[in-house]
């Protein structure tokens, strides 16, 4: 299934909601995140919703709960989850980098997989336009995978990693390269040049819809992963070059702390996937008015437009 956050149009108010032919379905809860503690009772109920869409437009208290697409906007399909750790896990994304500053990939990397926390407030929704960071001239965008945890776990192994994602989205990790570039000096890592904004969406889809691109490593896909600026293509990788699995990336998470249905964890740059190791570090890099399309196969496309400078 593919579960989403929508708005009827022109101002209804949002509200969770599953996609059923290429239309909208709303869920009688608040949120993705309460439908997600329901368990195994939140996709039962998806599931009977689904197929009574498919036969009537009202939900089961006989008000309209069906919309098609193009009479709906879409949100972000996760709004304020309790956290967001995003990983660094795609090898040739960290060797071009760091090769771009004139270093190799240290040791350590090979040892585990690492993350940082961004913003979990900061998440913008498909079609959104994105605000150039105050005193920023290097806007760049990062084509990256995310999984939504499930169910409440903590010291979770690799093998059992899967039992606890709810599903997979595109993610959109949004740098101020120069920011960044000035931060990182201090060696703590990045912050400021990323919590300004990340998008996600269009929706989460339910691993059984991927299971046919499934290479045997949990959380792991045979699935194009592409980019597009201004319909030039820029970006073109597959999740299958991951390095570390989600399998390993939630065991790192999980270690000794506990993970809640709802947390977003980001797979980490794909190799190509960012202007950063497109152009060496140099630019040129997004401009206000582009247009950033990312898309991982049979997940969908997100789209998001660059506001002008925040002066």
């Amino acid at each position: 299934m593919k579960f989403l956050t929508f708005s009827p149009k022109p101002d209804g108010p949002p509200r969770p909601g599953i996609l059923v032919e290429e239309k909208a379905v709303a869920l009688p809860v608040n949120n993705l995140i309460e439908l997600i503690e329901a368990g195994q009772a939140g996709l039962d109920l998806a599931r009977s919703l689904a197929a009574q869409a498919l036969h009537s437009s009202t939900g089961m208290d006989g008000r309209r709960a069906v919309w098609p697409l193009e009479e709906v906007t879409l949100h972000p399909p996760i709004s304020n989850p309790k956290s967001f750790r995003d990983f660094y896990a795609f090898e040739e994304h960290v060797s071009t980098a760091r090769a771009n500053r004139g270093r190799q990939v240290p040791d350590e990397w090979y040892q585990f997989p690492v993350f940082y926390f961004s913003n979990p407030g900061a998440f913008y929704g498909p079609n959104d336009t994105i605000p150039y960071p105050r005193s920023s001239r290097a806007l760049d965008y990062e084509l990256e995978a995310a999984c939504i945890i499930g169910r409440r776990g903590k010291d979770i192994t690799p093998e059992d990693a899967m039992d606890y994602v709810f599903g997979f989205t595109i993610l959109n990790d949004w740098s101020a390269r120069d920011i960044q570039a000035e931060e990182m000096r201090v060696g703590l890592g990045p912050a400021k040049g990323k919590d300004f904004a990340s998008s996600l969406g269009p929706w989460i889809v339910t691993p059984d819809e991927l299971a046919a691109h499934a290479v045997g490593r949990p959380g792991v896909y045979d699935l194009r992963m592409t980019a597009r600026v201004n319909d030039n293509d820029r970006s073109q990788g597959n999740w299958k070059a991951i390095y570390f699995s989600f399998g390993q990336i939630i065991e790192r998470a999980s270690a000794n702390v506990t993970l809640y249905p709802g947390d977003v964890i980001g797979s980490g740059t794909v190799g190509s996937g960012c202007l950063l190791e497109l152009t060496r570090g140099q630019g040129p890099w997004l401009r206000p008015g582009d247009t950033v399309v990312l898309e991982i196969e049979q997940i969908g496309l997100l789209r998001n437009h660059v506001s002008e400078y925040q002066d």
